[in-house]
């Protein structure tokens, strides 16, 4: 980890695109304020975390979903099946 310190109105230089300016500091608070890319997104850590979070629960599926989805999968099968069935003798 790089440490650094910075009085109030100063920045630091993050690549050739991102600026962190120190604005305010009262007591324990610091205010800063980021300059970056609109394609570079910037959330506080306990923000961060909860969207990778959520990002993880999205992405896993609980072995009762899987049994539901392929239950709805073969009946969707059974009927195709049947209706081509019907559609084929219609043709004859």
């Amino acid at each position: 980890m790089l440490i650094l310190t910075r009085k109030l109105g100063e920045s630091i230089t993050i690549g050739n695109e991102i600026k962190v300016t120190l604005l305010e500091c009262q007591g324990k608070q610091v205010k800063l304020g980021i300059i970056a890319p609109k394609n570079i997104k910037v959330h506080r850590e306990e923000i961060f975390e909860k969207i990778q979070e959520e990002n993880q629960k999205a992405s896993t599926v609980s072995k009762h979903d899987l049994i539901e989805i392929a239950q709805i999968w073969r009946k969707g099968v059974k009927k195709s099946t049947s209706e081509e069935m019907v559609s084929s003798k219609h043709l004859s």
